[in-house]
């Protein structure tokens, strides 16, 4: 594609080692492509995966990094070759900012796991350029991995179903979990957690928390509409449970006991991973060879799949709780997600507070 002439600076937010620590960082502007369009970025969620990325606990950081994936944004300006979107359209963007379009999983609408994936920041590009991501002023990314983010969508409540929302959304989809009068086990009440509660319900779904954490039963059934609410800790309502649900949406990154997990299934029930453990786990055999069962994982969706979401999330008012921010608070923001200290997801207003830094 033809490059068109290279713009002005953007300000923005990095870390430069593994403490984490974010500073005002400045950065040139990518020269856009004809194919790709340029959006201020209003709203950034703030994801789990930004702060393992910042602190290299993954180790595969390159600094400076300037994360964020949960990005919302107007449109600025318009390549040439460019024709989804306009000036004035709000559109998101994840954790995808470039794939092969040729690959068997590129040619389903799987780009998500094709193999040459480029991410949206903490990544580069076939030409060697970084990729910065929503903590900053404006981002340059092809129409391809951009979508349309619905005119009844409050705009700071769409950024974390840019990540969370198509974690659980996807998997729930692809494995048969978004029927009516199955029942659905939700491991884990966080960011992800609370979405996955609210799609089980908006499909017509028996819903049942999972948790380490009792004082959530309240919130989890009043708030976010859960039909019943386990603590794992306890042995008598984990008993009670046995053999009940048809799926479980794994969240949680901390440790995991799958093979308690997988004895809460009916046969051929699946439990389904989308949070990463910290810790590597055993995989107890015979309950799946003796059920049926199987445990499946899942990362993030497709473009198609992550409009379909979006638009099914207006219709149905699946709205994440947030707790916005500004971006002089993102360190604040970053130790308290550290802590697990947000009810359920942190947004930056990035829009108006970026330049007050």
């Amino acid at each position: 594609m033809e490059e068109q002439k290279q713009e002005e600076d953007v300000v923005g937010w990095a870390a430069r080692d593994t403490s984490g620590v974010l500073f005002p960082f400045t950065f040139p502007k990518r020269a856009m492509k004809s194919d790709e369009i340029t959006l201020k970025v209003l709203y950034c969620g703030i994801c789990h995966t930004d702060l393992s990325i910042i602190k290299n606990e993954w180790g595969n950081s390159i600094y400076p990094v300037v994360p964020g994936h949960e990005v919302v944004g107007v449109v600025i300006e318009v390549g040439r070759a460019a024709h989804k979107f306009k000036s004035g359209d709000k559109v998101g963007v994840g954790y995808l900012a470039g794939s092969c379009f040729s690959c068997d999983s590129c040619e389903v609408g799987d780009e998500n796991y094709c193999a040459e994936f480029v991410r949206s920041f903490n990544s580069s590009h076939p030409d060697g350029t970084k990729t910065f991501g929503g903590f900053a002023g404006s981002m340059v990314i092809s129409e391809r991995f951009a979508v349309k983010i619905p005119e009844t969508m409050p705009l700071d409540k769409a950024a974390p179903l840019m990540c969370a929302g198509i974690t659980v959304y996807a998997p729930m989809k692809r494995h048969g979990l978004d029927q009516p009068g199955l029942h659905l086990g939700v491991l884990g009440l966080g960011g992800l957690g609370h979405l996955a509660v609210k799609f089980g319900k908006a499909f017509g779904m028996r819903v049942t928390v999972i948790s380490s954490t009792p004082d959530k039963e309240k919130e989890a059934i009043d708030a976010l509409g859960a039909d019943s609410f386990i603590v794992s800790s306890n042995e008598d309502q984990m008993k009670a449970a046995r053999g009940t649900m048809d799926g479980i949406i794994s969240t949680s990154s901390g440790a995991l006991s799958l093979g308690t997990l997988i004895t809460l299934l009916r046969v051929y029930g699946k439990l389904i991973l989308v949070g990463s453990p910290n810790k590597p786990t055993e995989l107890p055999t015979f309950g799946l060879i003796s059920g049926g069962r199987s445990v499946a994982g899942s990362m993030i969706g497709g473009l198609k799949e992550t409009q379909e979401m979006l638009d099914f999330a207006a219709e149905h008012r699946i709205l994440p709780m947030v707790e916005v921010v500004g971006m002089n608070d993102v360190n604040d923001a970053m130790q308290r997600l550290a802590r697990g200290d947000v009810r359920y997801r942190f947004v930056i207003d990035v829009a108006n507070t970026i330049c007050a830094t």
